[in-house]
């Protein structure tokens, strides 16, 4: 159950009071992370002496032992003093609780109003002995009225969760620092500035090295800087009370690595797209001297044959021209077969034969590593169907249907045409075509291959039928749009 359900079950919190805390209940990782502890809430049961623990979050910000969840769980009263005590007063309170065996850790509890009424309570466990963080008084203070300040619907994106790495800074009303973490500490080493505290936020001696600021329009309280050698994400949340500022906490994130790996990978990118577009080319050129060698032949089968391997050098160049205009390392097979299609129908077809064409089933996208082979065993199939399938007709229909299971794509390229031989055996063919499918889908692609007549029976077409192994880390469309993005 989510928490709302856990109140209306559990609970005889009215609805305002449910709404309030699931207001609240944004902001709970956010807290953990600034408190570095484990955050829990409390809320009294309808069974006396019970109660209801309806939120539990670990901290990103610290180590902590692994221990079972408490979420929904009904816990005595009586074994929760502190918590107990501060349901009763609405006072802050502060104690310790065993957190391993023998092991004790800071218990620390703060009332959650509706009004002047208690409706819980949230507590954070935290390890002060392995802490030791100067200041941290102030941490909890500025939990409290993050968690004051959430009362209302606030930003989600503007309280996501912390790191041990983020800067954080913490000011009072008039922009003061009054606190400041060791990572915070850290960066503005780097920057030439010693001490923080103390120091106004917009002092000139902590701006003076920024660079160049850039706000995001969707997050207007966030901003990339560049100071120094740096590039850091700065998020400013501020917490206001009546319409004036109470405190700001500023969070600096150290994003200059991230941010050389983006632009070394998108340099490498460039350059891969710039390798995959002279490729294309250079294939189009072979393509063009096999042309001009095919028109001075005076020999039909030679011209044939030539015509032949001009598609298959055009069938590899379609595979880099996409990836040189698309910019990344998958091919989507539904494209790749269309423009197989389109080159097949023009290169080999009759001016007055009409080729109709179909594809059915999810889009296959692989990586560029089968793709270029997928793309010659394809135009191998086309190619053959195109030249015994449709002797006599003056049109005629080729299909590709695609299937998939967890393991495999089944593909299955079809024709309409007057089928195979009642005499064809596949494995004792000699055409140069199947082949070059044969070795490519068995030898490259680690697939099966087999060639069968429509189950109808000979004169309703034939079927080439292609099982290929997913690869071990399958790019699919939703990670590909993901990576547009």
């Amino acid at each position: 159950m989510n928490m709302a359900e856990l109140c209306r079950q559990y609970t005889d919190l009215s609805t305002r009071e449910i709404g309030r805390l699931e207001c609240m209940r944004t902001v709970f990782p956010f807290l953990a992370d600034l408190a570095h502890g484990q955050l829990k809430v409390y809320v009294p049961a309808k069974v006396a002496g019970k109660l209801v623990i309806i939120a539990q979050e670990r901290p990103h910000t610290i180590y902590m032992s692994k221990r079972d969840s408490e979420y929904g769980r009904l816990q005595p009263a009586i074994e929760e003093p502190l918590v107990q005590d501060t349901l009763a007063t609405g006072m802050p309170g502060k104690g310790k609780r065993e957190w391993t065996y023998g092991s004790l850790i800071d218990m620390y509890t703060y009332a959650i109003h509706d009004g002047t009424k208690v409706i819980g309570v949230i507590s954070f466990e935290v390890d002060g002995d392995q802490l030791q963080i100067d200041g941290y008084p102030c941490l909890l203070a500025t939990a409290v009225d993050v968690l004051n300040n959430a009362r209302k619907s606030v930003e989600a994106q503007q309280y996501q969760p912390l790191s041990s790495s983020d800067g954080i800074l913490i000011t009072d009303q008039y922009s003061r620092i009054v606190f400041a973490n060791a990572a915070a500490q850290r960066i503005y080493r780097v920057l030439g500035v010693g001490s923080l505290r103390g120091c106004h936020l917009f002092d000139r001696q902590l701006t003076r090295h920024v660079r160049r600021e850039t706000m995001e329009r969707e997050r207007p309280w966030q901003k990339e800087l560049v100071a120094g050698d740096l590039t850091l994400i700065r998020r400013q949340i501020d917490l206001q009370e009546g319409g004036q500022l109470v405190r700001r906490i500023v969070i600096l994130s150290d994003v200059t690595e991230t941010r050389a790996k983006d632009k070394e990978i998108r340099i490498k990118s460039a350059v891969i797209q710039e390798i995959h577009h002279r490729v294309k080319n250079n294939l189009q050129t072979i393509a063009s001297l096999l042309r001009l060698q095919a028109r001075r032949s005076q020999s039909e089968e030679v011209r044939q044959a030539l015509q032949e391997s001009v598609n298959r050098v055009l069938s590899i160049s379609v595979v880099h021209e996409f990836l040189s205009q698309q910019g990344e390392e998958a091919i989507h097979v539904q494209q790749v077969m269309q423009q197989i299609f389109d080159l097949v129908g023009r290169n080999m077809a009759d001016s007055e034969f009409l080729i109709r064409t179909e594809y059915t089933g999810p889009d296959v996208v692989l990586p560029s590593k089968y793709a270029s082979s997928l793309a010659l065993v394809l135009n191998e199939l086309v190619l053959n169907a195109m030249e015994h399938a449709f002797a006599g007709r003056s049109s005629g229909l080729i299909g590709l249907s695609v299937r998939e299971d967890d393991d495999h794509w089944h593909l299955d390229l079809y024709d309409d045409g007057c089928g195979l031989p009642e005499d064809f055996r596949p494995q004792r063919t000699r055409s140069l075509g199947l082949s070059i499918v044969r070795t490519l889908v068995e030898g490259d692609l680690e697939g099966t291959f087999a060639l069968e007549n429509d189950e109808r029976g000979s004169g309703y077409g034939t079927h080439a039928y292609i099982r290929l192994p997913k690869p071990e880390q399958e790019i699919t469309s939703d990670v590909v749009q993901s990576l547009e993005e």
